[in-house]
């Protein structure tokens, strides 16, 4: 069993550094592709690909967050209250941490012995296609 994690800046290129999201989309198509050539032999590759997650990269002082913020002009606080919005995540929070974590585990998990070369993307409903 494999997880990548991946963004959902793979889907949305736009709306983040150009390396990140390129390598990004790599890394979902990878599992892609791995899950087609080992899904016969018993290997199951999934991706993970959260939207903004509450975590350094956006709340550290020296974080993208932070560069964000400053390039914008707005304080880095009001980057934070007005991100979920921004993003279009109508939980209207970042996603925690630990429900990464427990999608990761449901994938690693006997539960989801069916799921192979999935994307599954966690953004508190950021994106907005089918």
């Amino acid at each position: 069993m494999i997880v990548n994690i991946s963004s959902n800046g793979a889907r949305m290129p736009h709306v983040g550094p150009l390396p990140y999201t390129t390598a990004k989309a790599a890394i979902t198509a990878f599992g892609k592709a791995l899950a087609e050539e080992f899904g016969p032999q018993g290997v199951r590759v999934n991706t993970v690909s959260p939207g903004a997650v509450r975590t350094a990269m956006w709340e550290a002082p020296d974080g993208y967050g932070a560069e964000l913020a400053a390039a914008l002009g707005v304080s880095h606080e009001q980057l934070l209250a007005g991100l979920p919005g921004r993003a279009g995540m109508t939980t209207g929070r970042l996603v925690e941490p630990a429900e990464v974590a427990a999608l990761v585990t449901y994938l690693a998990s006997p539960h989801a012995a069916s799921v192979n070369g999935a994307d599954l993307v966690i953004d508190g409903g950021a994106i907005k296609t089918v």
